[in-house]
């Protein structure tokens, strides 16, 4: 290392990034010191000042050694720190700053709230970001934030809101392209508009009620976890959505053309019939549908799935290439007259995997008959894979499903497996 070059040197030590790693080259040498001066990135990990040796206070490490950098670009603190340090830090490298990434810790502390400036206020002498992520973040009181031109970036996980502070959050960051809200609480009603956003990802803690309207033409993936009331009327270039609801119901979905989506997730425990049905008409062109909604009923009452007709299901989504069924959706195709009725040109033409999971042996000979009708009908089927999920009966018909199914897979061993 000593051979050489000082730009080369230079190079090498740039790419380190571990604070104490940066602090531990610092004492090799004055050269190697001055060559730490030209990294790009600090990291402060968790534990960071876990053992210090000194009395010194943390902020104080952390500003000493961001103001020892030419040009930062990305900083990383996992540590605990105080407002008053993240301005100082900010003061000294925001205008050169792209990516900031903070562990805020304030989730429980209801002093944070009252704070001025708070840790969120002081984010803002960060101007020119292109990505901010948040960890643990308490937004009761809106951020005093001008608006960022260049963040296309915005991440928070675990955190507590309120609608109206989320809507200013938002509107300070009007060019974002991927958002993601994790793990969020106290979301109510959420209404986004962002006409450059690409990929949102928003998952809601709760009740499982929140009302959601999306206006992004050019969004191309969504996931939404939470929602009861889903609204995106623009969807030309939406090609990924997944919408679950673990705690509450999906009443309501509104979406615009679906003609290029290709990957659709619906899960949940209770959807509303309608808002099922609607989902698959719309989702004609899918090429990959994952179901796994265990019931139906537009009330409090828990209701099977109404009969789905086999041919007229597969019919209706022609580009069909990998199918994964839970239970609900399965024993519904699987209903006494969904084969009655089968055009002899009939054929499923793009299916080329089926997962298919099975929680009851009721109504086993539909069922085996389903299976059948999957084997025998798409023509480009290359796998079966057949889950028996929490299959609990006394009655030997379990047994003699299971015969049934384990017949079915040495028939068409080639094809066909059990998990």
């Amino acid at each position: 290392m000593e051979s050489l070059p000082d730009a080369l040197l230079q190079y090498i030590l740039s790419h380190i990034s571990n604070a104490r790693d940066v602090a531990a080259c610092n004492c090799v040498s004055k050269r190697w010191k001055d060559a730490t001066t030209y990294v790009r990135t600090l990291y402060f990990p968790r534990n960071s000042f876990d053992n210090p040796s000194s009395g010194e206070i943390p902020d104080n490490i952390v500003q000493r050694m961001v103001s020892t950098v030419v040009k930062l670009e990305e900083l990383v603190v996992y540590s605990p720190f105080s407002p008053s340090g993240l301005a100082s830090w900010l003061s000294l490298v925001g205008q050169s700053l792209t990516q900031l990434e903070l562990r805020m810790d304030n989730l429980t502390d209801n002093q944070a709230s009252r704070e001025s400036p708070s840790k969120l206020d002081c984010i803002g002498a960060a101007k020119n970001l292109v990505s901010l992520k948040l960890w643990g973040v308490l937004m009761i009181n809106s951020p005093k934030w001008d608006v960022f031109q260049n963040l296309s970036t915005l991440e928070i996980i675990g955190a507590r809101l309120e609608d109206p502070v989320l809507t200013v959050v938002l509107q300070a960051c009007p060019y974002l392209k991927r958002l993601l809200l994790l793990g969020c609480e106290g979301v109510r009603s959420i209404s986004i508009e962002l006409p450059y956003l690409e990929e949102c990802k928003l998952d809601f803690y709760g009740l499982g009620n929140c009302s959601l309207s999306l206006i992004s033409p050019k969004i191309e993936s969504l996931e939404v976890q939470g929602c009861s009331w889903i609204r995106v009327p623009e969807t030309g270039h939406l090609k990924k959505l997944s919408i679950s609801n673990s705690s509450g119901r999906v009443y309501m979905i509104d979406f615009g053309n679906l003609n290029v989506l290709e990957f659709l997730s619906m899960r949940g425990v209770q959807w509303c019939w309608d808002a099922i049905c609607k989902m698959l008409k719309l989702a004609s062109e899918v090429k990959h549908l994952f179901m796994k909604v265990e019931f139906t009923g537009d009330f409090e009452a828990l209701q099977p799935f109404p009969e789905i007709d086999f041919v007229e299901f597969f019919n209706s989504h022609p580009k069909l290439r990998k199918f994964d069924i839970h239970g609900a959706m399965f024993a519904a195709l699987c209903q006494r007259n969904s084969l009655k009725h089968v055009d002899p040109g009939f054929a499923i033409p793009c299916l080329e995997e089926a997962v298919i999971t099975v929680r009851s042996p009721l109504n086993a000979e539909q069922k085996i008959s389903t299976l059948e009708s999957l084997l025998k009908y798409g023509k480009n089927l290359r796998t079966m894979v057949i889950k028996i999920l929490q299959m609990k009966s006394c009655h030997t018909s379990a047994d003699d499903f299971f015969d049934e199914i384990c017949r079915l897979r040495y028939m068409n061993h080639e094809k066909v497996r059990i998990e």
